[in-house]
């Protein structure tokens, strides 16, 4: 050490010991900084607004899904290769957490909602059943909403439909879905159906509940069909007999709203051809899966996925005998002048 340093040295300690002793002589009590607050019990809110062409769009949140144990799920895989794709990028091994990550647009015109979650319902954990508390938060009434779009029929995308007494959410909303999923899932006889855990007569219950009593204000969409201004339904059968794919297509932009053509942003893309618990057809989902991923990613075009992570927006792109999730940066200003 330096001569300049020793002395820059004890003239700091020389000066600590000159305040500390005024103290002392004074009576004055030295006290250290000691800054005390709440701890926060609240996050951002849940919702991201973009642009997307001439449309504004606005994701919010049901809530995220607890699933559990990965292998349970994600089938014909060993357990150790799931567990080691998940520690590889950084993810639990031990408990797969799924987004729901809900679209609304606005057209100007139209106010449309792409799924509405889970509703009261709690088989997945506390954390679920937010969207109409994320809507508020955005500044999204229910009653503007004038179409409710489902990807499908199963319990976390149309559940959200109807209260448990009975009203409706979405009171001025025409609901749109294939005829396959509608059929397929309010069928009385169905719920005779056993199943280890008791899924199927569960989400046919679920469906009766929430699609029944909208009978009369259901639109059936066919594949290929563009049944609302710049929306284009894209059949993706698999996950169930009518899942359906949505292409929003505004000022020549377009973007691809998947539902569960895949659940993970790992386990689904790097393996495409991995079965998930819940598909009605695994083969047939994985053949789809594969099928409309490679068209994303030849054609570069974005995507929404519903239960990525937060906010679910990005693109995929080819990787081996799989694909790549790429998640589109966030821009916290919205760009009036789009």
């Amino acid at each position: 050490m330096t001569a300049i340093g020793v002395s820059r040295r004890q003239a700091v300690l020389g000066t600590t010991a000159a305040i500390t002793s005024v103290g002392a002589f004074s009576g004055l009590r030295v006290r250290t900084a000691q800054a005390k607050a709440p701890r926060a019990t609240d996050q951002a809110p849940y919702y991201y607004r973009f642009n997307h062409g001439t449309v504004q769009a606005t994701i919010v949140s049901d809530g995220p899904l607890h699933i559990g144990e990965p292998s349970a799920s994600f089938l014909r895989t060993p357990k150790e290769e799931i567990a080691k794709m998940l520690t590889d990028n950084f993810l639990s091994p031990t408990n797969v957490v799924l987004e729901q990550n809900v679209l609304v647009l606005n057209t100007g015109d139209k106010m449309v909602l792409f799924d509405t979650g889970m509703g009261s319902s709690k088989i997945f954990g506390p954390s679920t059943g937010k969207l109409l508390s994320t809507l508020k938060a955005a500044s999204i009434d229910p009653k503007d909403i004038d179409a409710v779009v489902a990807t499908h029929a199963h319990l976390d995308h149309v559940w959200g439909i109807m209260a448990d007494d009975g009203s409706r959410h979405f009171p001025n909303a025409q609901i749109y879905i294939s005829k396959a999923d509608f059929d397929f899932w309010t069928d009385e006889a169905k719920l005779g159906i056993t199943d280890p855990v008791g899924y199927i007569k569960m989400s046919v219950e679920g469906a009766r509940k929430n699609l029944l009593p909208n009978r009369d204000r259901m639109v059936f969409f066919k594949d290929g069909q563009e049944f609302l201004p710049g929306i284009q339904a894209m059949s993706t059968p698999g996950h169930t007999v009518g899942h359906t794919v949505f292409m929003i297509t505004s000022d020549g932009k377009t973007l691809a709203v998947i539902g569960d053509l895949t659940h993970h942003q790992i386990l689904l893309l790097q393996k495409p051809r991995m079965e998930f618990v819940n598909d009605t057809d695994s083969k047939q989902a994985a053949n789809t899966r594969v099928r409309v991923l490679d068209t994303l990613a030849t054609n570069k075009i974005p995507l929404l996925a519903y239960h990525f992570p937060w906010p679910g927006l990005g693109h995929v792109a080819k990787l081996g005998d799989g694909f790549q999730y790429f998640p589109t940066p966030m821009q916290m200003v919205l760009d009036q002048n789009a």
